[in-house]
């Protein structure tokens, strides 16, 4: 009998994270008509439009013009692909241009400086050379950097792929935060301990956050969604993934709030700096609790409707990013790290749109 729930249990949670799954697929389709990197475009459009992208095309005056369209549909910025024309002339290139994207136009256009990095040198000097992503726009940096590499790559002819560890970031930056997720999915399920739990908060809030950006939105899940992942490349969002989707399925529900998340980190820790802490009664969480139910179905509707998507840029976790972080994301930031000091975790238990999301993957009640 016991066994017969549990596996109940099971197909239940499966089914839940496919409802999740089968949500985000509508909203990707409605806002960016594609899935995993793959163009779904109308009949209506498909007799005007090419079936496929001109990777390279040659002008009359004997210019070469890439197109990243497709060389670079598995490399994802913040928000999706990042397609890019490269222009090439005589051997060198002349000029990197930008294409349509759904990146945060605050993001990208602080990564938009790297575009004239590979201008007047030789394709060989071009590939050769290393680029460092922006402070602050890391994810739309990095397909920026990563485009260029694949676009200069087909210019000379390399038909092959890249060698699988060519994808890995091994920076310092990307070093340290692949540590730090790591052991936010691994010591708490063996270490028990208040003290550690405080280091790994701060290392949470201070290595994932502030310095690496790294963390779960609507935004990136929507954006991995459309574009699809490369795993090699993105060997943190991938732990965090698992840590949020997976890990409940094998009775760890709320591991990456509980556990991982920066800012959930950064309010139990503003919590901790004051010894008040208001008791609410009983009756007023649970409203709260269906204030926090009704908002989300609401900001759903918004998405599956095209009424409002910009929604998903107004989520605290973008702060984090100060230096292309909108002053509206960072004031309710800090408004929910200063509300925390009195309520524990106010925005994860009330209103975290991503976090409810994480619920109802969890169980279907």
């Amino acid at each position: 009998m016991s066994q017969n729930k549990d596996k109940y249990k099971l197909f239940k949670h499966i089914l839940s994270l496919v409802a999740c799954f089968l949500m985000l697929l509508a909203v990707t389709l409605q806002r960016d008509a594609k899935w995993l990197g793959h163009e779904l475009k109308p009949q209506a459009d498909a007799a005007r439009l090419p079936a496929t992208v001109d990777t390279m095309r040659t002008l009359p005056n004997g210019t070469t013009v890439v197109n990243t369209t497709d060389l670079g549909k598995d490399i994802a910025g913040y928000g999706g692909t990042v397609p890019l024309e490269i222009v090439i002339s005589n051997g060198k290139v002349i000029d990197v241009k930008a294409l349509k994207n759904t990146e945060t136009p605050e993001f990208f256009d602080k990564a938009q400086v790297l575009l004239t990095k590979w201008n007047g040198k030789t394709l060989e000097a071009a590939t050769a050379l290393q680029v460092d992503a922006v402070s602050g726009a890391t994810y739309s940096s990095k397909a920026i950097i990563g485009n260029v590499r694949r676009g200069l790559q087909y210019a000379q002819k390399n038909a092959e792929k890249d060698a699988w560890w060519s994808t890995i970031d091994l920076s310092l930056k990307a070093i340290v935060g692949l540590i730090v997720a790591l052991m936010a999915a691994v010591l708490p399920l063996l270490v028990k301990n208040k003290r550690y739990r405080i280091v790994q908060q701060v290392l949470n809030v201070a290595v994932l956050g502030f310095w690496c950006g790294q963390f779960i939105s609507f935004s990136s899940l929507l954006g991995y969604m459309s574009s699809g992942m490369n795993v090699l490349s993105l060997l943190v969002p991938t732990i965090l993934l698992v840590t949020a989707f997976i890990y409940p399925l094998f009775g760890k529900p709320h591991y990456y709030c509980n556990n991982i998340c920066p800012f959930g980190s950064l309010q139990e820790l503003a919590g901790k700096c004051v010894k008040y802490n208001y008791k609410m009664k009983q009756k007023t969480v649970k409203r709260l609790d269906i204030m926090r139910q009704v908002l989300w179905a609401v900001l759903m509707l918004c998405l599956w409707s095209g009424v409002w998507f910009d929604w998903i840029n107004y989520e605290p976790f973008s702060a984090f990013i100060f230096n292309s972080a909108s002053w509206v994301v960072i004031g309710i930031a800090v408004a929910f790290a200063l509300l925390s000091m009195v309520v524990m975790r106010p925005y994860c238990r009330f209103v975290c749109p991503t976090g409810t999301l994480f619920k109802i993957s969890e169980s279907i009640k």
